[in-house]
């Protein structure tokens, strides 16, 4: 293989992706929407709830109405006495948004039943906030059914919830504070860009395959170099313009945070990401200390050896994105359109998506078995180990699990190759897994 014709190739593939228009707009406007993503789920919150519903109640069980406060979201009016049947006749006249009926007092399971009528749906908020309504009624009635003074109060003052402090110890006894919601809001957000990344660019490299030979243009290029060249030169450039997006965005996002700063307060940043961090148990305690908990969070990312979290990110995107691309190459040259990837692509894309879905729940048990195999089988450990790497991993499983990624990506490249150097130059015939087997026992 002619090193000197590679680089031309790599050249070319880099210089053509990075003067697209696709490449410019994901690459300044995706650190925006990064940031834009995680301000949206809190204004969509605020502006998608429920306000002035007006729900009509009937309570034949005599205990439920109290309980029934108006409130910005829902204006409860009380029509317990009437006939329910009426009611549900003049519904629409009522211009109510719901009619609640509450069963009359089961005395022996001190309990009632709810039915609740509405044109559309109830959602979720105004079911669950019809729930708990009738819950505290019912919790109450029971509580006074004792006949014990002050048992209300009793069970306030029984009633625990332990905040854990968490702390990491090194080899020398040293302790720090740790948060472990930190933890996995970094295993989360590791797993979910390498898979993006890993999954757009082989998809890229299979995409431009497929456009050079249906175009024609690889009868062009085949004639002047190698087949095993053209597809290595072309894998290498896509990945050199995922690794300049990849800086870029890093680059785009601190610019963007430390213009915002001025304006926001790191102070406030941080709290944000404590509270975001914080159970709901925490929110309501009211002897939690939230600067605790902001000293957590602070201490933890201080702690995080963001050196090495960013060295195993390019390694094992590197050889993962060698892997995968190598196999969508594959894919690109034995098919004339995109269409017919989709059975070729099977076997190659379940692997990934079962590492995203290992990944996604590696922070809950780091250390299992089947995260720890997935962290190691060089199909999945791109992404599966990324997730653990925050938690601390062995250096021996690091070293175990890139050792396999690189031979397997050494084995499947060569077998690609020989796919590819084949199916490049095939038209005409839809190809099956036998045409692939065929060409792999080719000379």
């Amino acid at each position: 293989m002619d090193f000197r014709i590679v680089n031309v190739i790599i050249a070319r593939e880099y210089l053509t992706k990075v003067r697209k228009k696709s490449f410019l707009l994901t690459t300044f406007l995706g650190p925006v929407f990064f940031a834009a993503l995680c301000i949206l789920p809190s204004l969509i919150m605020l502006m998608a709830e429920d306000k002035g519903k007006r729900v009509g109640v009937v309570d034949q069980s005599g205990i439920v109405m109290p309980y029934m406060v108006d409130s910005e979201q829902t204006d409860f009016m009380d029509f317990s006495g009437r006939p329910v049947d009426s009611l549900k006749n003049s519904y629409f006249d009522l211009d109510l948004d719901a009619l609640v009926l509450i069963s009359g007092l089961d005395t022996v399971s001190r309990t009632v039943s709810v039915s609740a009528y509405s044109q559309k749906p109830l959602s979720v908020d105004m079911k669950e906030t019809l729930s708990r309504n009738v819950a505290n009624a019912v919790e109450e009635y029971r509580l006074e059914s004792y006949d014990i003074k002050g048992l209300r109060q009793i069970l306030e003052d029984v009633r625990v919830d332990i905040p854990v402090a968490t702390y990491t110890m090194d080899a020398s006894g040293q302790e720090k504070i740790t948060s472990s919601e930190v933890y996995m809001a970094i295993s989360l957000v590791l797993s979910v860009i390498i898979y993006m990344f890993i999954a757009m660019f082989s998809a890229m490299v299979m995409q431009s395959v497929i456009e050079e030979k249906s175009t024609r243009v690889v009868e062009v290029l085949i004639s002047s170099v190698d087949s095993l060249e053209l597809m290595f030169g072309k894998i290498i450039g896509v990945a050199a313009v995922a690794l300049t997006q990849f800086f870029l965005w890093i680059v785009l996002t601190a610019v963007i945070v430390l213009g915002v700063s001025p304006f926001v307060g790191m102070d406030t940043l941080a709290a944000s990401t404590a509270a975001m961090s914080m159970t709901p148990e925490m929110n309501v305690m009211p002897d939690v200390s939230t600067s605790g908990e902001l000293a957590a969070v602070m201490s933890t990312l201080s702690s995080l050896n963001y050196g090495e979290i960013l060295l195993s990110f390019l390694i094992y995107f590197v050889l993962g994105y060698l892997l995968y691309a190598s196999l969508f190459a594959a894919i690109g040259s034995a098919v004339e359109n995109e269409a017919d990837t989709q059975q070729l692509q099977m076997p190659v894309t379940i692997p990934l998506l079962l590492a995203f879905f290992i990944a996604f729940y590696a922070f809950k048990a780091p250390d299992s078995q089947v995260v720890f195999w997935g962290s190691i089988i060089p199909f999945t450990s791109p992404i599966v180990m990324l997730a653990r790497i925050p938690f601390g991993v062995p250096f021996w499983e690091l070293a175990l699990s890139i050792g396999l990624l690189l031979v397997t990506f050494i084995a499947m490249a060569y077998v690609s190759a020989k796919i590819y150097k084949v199916g490049i130059l095939m038209y005409g015939k839809k190809t099956t897994f036998r045409d692939l087997y065929k060409w792999l026992k080719q000379k």
